[in-house]
């Protein structure tokens, strides 16, 4: 199976690259009369407990209710998922906060649709042995990141809060290799998903000391937003509809009965150990909602407090509009 997702994400990203002009409102024009609808759905990683809601409703048939007959797509990074909705090339991309805000930025036509989580899930993790109390212990030591700017900026904010000095650290690119490196030595702490690589870092063995990004400077904003495109909102209103009504109903199956959750997810994705899927969606629990009236909407004092936080640390040249960044339509239309 993971042999013919990444088939399938390498040649959408060659479409996305070049290739024909067809987009993905042809397959929403082709369907009618109640006939099921394709849709693709490219994650912002691998498969994980984040994402339980989702396969929940893909086991509880709420996408097929919707009229929707969903592919869910692995990418094999997170510009492939930039990329392919941006193109059109896929109708659903789900990616960090920052980085559909940096799309904005850059003048693509990114927003987005509901909220996952109501947290940022970034943060420097380190290992509990090393005696780490503060990001400012981090002053001199080697940081591990990604390479992309977001990490800079949580680096640098989280250490500057605590008193630290971001330029004395030794920074080096280490891809998505956070949890390896870390675990060897070869890094002190590195920019990474809190209830994901620090949990995983956990259970093998390795307990962690994590300082979050809105805990040291940062803002509150959605750690992981479903979006797609302005035009495709616009001209697919009825699908965007349906995939966050079906989803809606996934995490809320979750956030009710965590263990339907996580029984859906392993259905679908057998090979991700269960002692980690335990852990780790326990640790997305309080994230799911974390304070809003209901699941998934956008809070604007968060937009704008994400908006802030992207012009002071050179993500962004001009303020982004809440109204620009997501919209709430589609959650209010579920309620």
């Amino acid at each position: 199976m993971l042999a013919v997702l990444m088939l399938a994400i390498g040649a959408l990203v060659l479409a996305a690259c070049g290739g024909d002009d067809s987009t993905t409102s042809d397959s929403a024009d082709s369907t009618s009369g109640g006939e099921m609808q394709d849709a693709t759905l490219v994650l912002d990683f691998v498969p994980g407990p984040v994402h339980a809601g989702i396969y929940d409703a893909v086991v509880n048939g709420y996408y097929e209710d919707e009229g929707i007959n969903l592919e869910i797509i692995e990418p094999t990074s997170t510009a492939d998922t930039l990329k392919l909705i941006d193109a059109g090339k896929a109708n659903f991309g789900i990616a960090d906060g920052i980085d559909v805000a940096t799309q904005i930025a850059d003048g693509r036509g990114a927003k987005g649709i509901m909220a996952l989580v109501q947290r940022p899930l970034g943060g420097l993790i380190t290992l509990t042995e090393s005696g780490f109390d503060s990001p400012a212990d981090l002053d001199g030591k080697t940081v591990g990141v990604t390479g992309v700017p977001s990490d800079d900026a949580i680096m640098n904010t989280t250490i500057s809060d605590a008193g630290g000095d971001p330029a004395s650290v030794n920074k080096v690119t280490i891809g998505f290799n956070g949890v390896q490196n870390l675990e060897s030595g070869k890094v002190d702490a590195f920019t990474g998903f809190i209830p994901a690589d620090g949990v995983q870092i956990d259970v093998d063995g390795f307990p962690t000391t994590s300082f979050a990004l809105d805990e040291y400077g940062g803002p509150k904003y959605p750690g992981l937003v479903v979006f797609s495109t302005e035009d495709a909102i616009s001209s697919e209103s009825d699908l965007m509809q349906g995939f966050v009504s079906a989803t809606i109903r996934g995490y809320e199956d979750v956030i009710a009965d965590p263990q339907a959750g996580l029984d859906a997810l392993l259905e679908e994705n057998p090979a991700i150990p269960e002692k980690f899927a335990e852990a780790s969606l326990d640790a997305y629990m309080p994230l799911f909602e974390a304070g809003t009236d209901q699941y998934g909407s956008f809070n604007t004092d968060d937009l704008e407090s994400l908006s802030t936080f992207m012009v002071d640390n050179d993500l962004a040249t001009e303020p982004i509009a809440p109204d620009r960044y997501a919209t709430n339509e589609f959650v209010e239309g579920s309620e």
